[in-house]
């Protein structure tokens, strides 16, 4: 397990003995979640700073914190503290009676937490590389799909191997090193989620975690605000591919035979060059391809001159894709073909996508995590296959598009026309979507385009007044989780009354 001694020397310091004997749980950036023997990262974020918290995590039974200012812990328990940040490091004089437990819990600071965390997980991964000669890493970046092909690769390798996962959303500078600190001895795979705003980034989470294995889903405008270009963003997803291991050492990379910019990424590697798709050529594909609405999809599978049919509880036709990604890793890692079908027949903990009880016996799709052309799209194409009564798409801002945003909502109204019977707009940029929809659809009066996901709320108790399909999909920044909630609450209440 983690130490305290690999805490201070994987953070700059030196190896300390009396530590040796510290195991950490976990560690957290959060105070709230700190419990007894973990390990609390004071960072400081855009709302707070962790460093006003460190007493609170400390008093909840943290055995150390990392910290990058001197702290007075007025009311708090005595602590220790190990300046790394100084040359050569020094300690306090309760620091140095450490050996069975004096001079606990310890501040340990370092010259930046963000950047020290950082260091900390490349140590560790070294580390339990060192320890666990049979570890494998498999790295999993794109524009879309990210989350749920993470979920699925990881559902199918668990078949053979003790396999950890990114949870959540951690898949960011944050994120990447809080999961490879979760890495023990006994892990044969760990299935990591990559993220990115910016070019760089993704060779940073490379260089700590040092994947073996990295599947890119496709390459589309998304963060077009930062990165300017479709371009820059193929090179950004790229960087995953080119940081993966001659495959003489075992590199193999999963890339998405459909996907032109994806399938480029060829020849940007020394690794091994797995493909899939819907076409023969692709190494795992996938054809006979039907969407059984809210109970998955079937299609039949190919590989290595051996095919079968296979039912994955993935909804909607284009999750075939996450399934051929996952595959394609099962059959890299070694998963045998039987073990690979059955994986992908489980429904992973955490998808995106939620279906909900709404008003009237409704049904809720809630997707709602984050937006872009290709994802509503893919959304309102599981729309358009679910049968249930009219359906309802509730459709917010698509955010960071940068010059192609106008465009792709117009797209995304075009396609809501025909997927459904009411359209519901909120935000200024979903005027858009509202406008190409009316221009598509029949009845203009079925669009509505509103301000305010509040104003969306009651639009929607005026439409829906009877059972329906209902699908709530917008960028993060427009928290139309708050329309989901309504709906849901709006249930309650019936059900309540009933």
């Amino acid at each position: 397990m983690l130490t305290l001694a690999d805490v201070v020397e994987g953070v700059g310091g030196p190896r300390m003995e009396a530590l040796e004997n510290e195991p950490l749980r976990e560690v957290t950036i959060d105070s709230r979640q700190a419990l007894r023997g973990d390990l609390f990262v004071a960072l400081r974020g855009e709302r707070a700073d962790g460093h006003d918290f460190v007493s609170h995590a400390l008093g909840r039974g943290a055995l150390a914190a990392l910290v990058d200012r001197h702290l007075e812990l007025a009311g708090g328990p005595a602590h220790g503290w190990i300046d790394v940040s100084a040359s050569p490091a020094t300690a306090s004089p309760l620091a140095a009676k450490l050996a069975g437990g004096n001079g606990l819990p310890l501040l340990i600071r370092v010259d930046d937490t963000l950047k020290a965390l950082q260091r900390l997980a490349a140590y560790w991964r070294r580390k339990i590389g060192a320890l666990a000669a049979g570890l494998r890493v498999i790295g999993v970046t794109g524009s879309v799909g990210k989350t749920t092909t993470k979920e699925v690769v990881a559902q199918v390798l668990s078949m053979r191997y003790r396999t950890l996962k990114s949870e959540g959303n951690y898949n960011n500078e944050i994120g990447v090193p809080l999961t490879l600190l979760r890495l023990r001895p006994e892990h044969e795979r760990a299935v990591l989620e990559m993220g990115m705003y910016q070019r760089g980034e993704i060779a940073a989470y490379c260089d700590w975690a040092q994947p073996h294995t990295g599947v890119v889903t496709m390459v589309a405008p998304v963060h077009l605000e930062r990165l300017g270009t479709i371009d820059n963003i193929q090179l950004a997803k790229a960087e995953l591919v080119q940081a993966l291991p001659a495959a003489g050492d075992g590199g193999v990379a999963v890339l998405n035979d459909d996907d032109e910019r994806v399938r480029a990424m060829a020849s940007m590697t020394r690794a091994r060059v797995v493909t899939y798709g819907l076409a023969p050529r692709a190494d795992v594909w996938a054809d006979e391809i039907e969407s059984r609405g809210l109970d998955g999809i079937s299609f039949r599978l190919h590989h290595a001159g051996k095919s079968g049919l296979v039912r994955a509880p993935l909804m909607g036709r284009h999750s075939v894709h996450t399934a051929l990604r996952a595959a394609a890793v099962g059959f890299v890692e070694g998963v045998s073909w039987d073990d690979v079908v059955a994986g992908l027949r489980v429904s992973p903990a955490q998808l995106r996508l939620a279906v909900l009880e709404g008003p009237h016996g409704s049904l809720v799709l809630d997707d709602t995590y984050n937006a872009s052309e290709e994802s509503a799209l893919a959304a309102l194409n599981l729309l358009a296959e679910i049968e249930g009564g009219p359906r309802v798409a509730v459709l917010g801002d698509m955010l960071e598009l940068g010059d192609v945003e106008e465009q792709a909502h117009r797209n995304v109204g075009c396609r809501a026309a025909t997927a459904a019977r009411y359209v519901v707009c909120v935000g200024r940029r979903a005027r858009w979507i509202a406008e190409e929809a009316a221009r598509c659809m029949d009845d203009p009066a079925r669009v509505r385009a509103c301000d305010t996901n509040a104003e969306a709320l009651r639009a929607l108790r005026e439409i829906v007044r009877e059972k329906c399909v209902i699908l709530v999909k917008g960028s993060r920044g427009m928290k139309m989780e708050e329309i989901v909630a309504g709906l849901s609450a709006n249930a309650t209440q019936q059900a309540g009354s009933a």
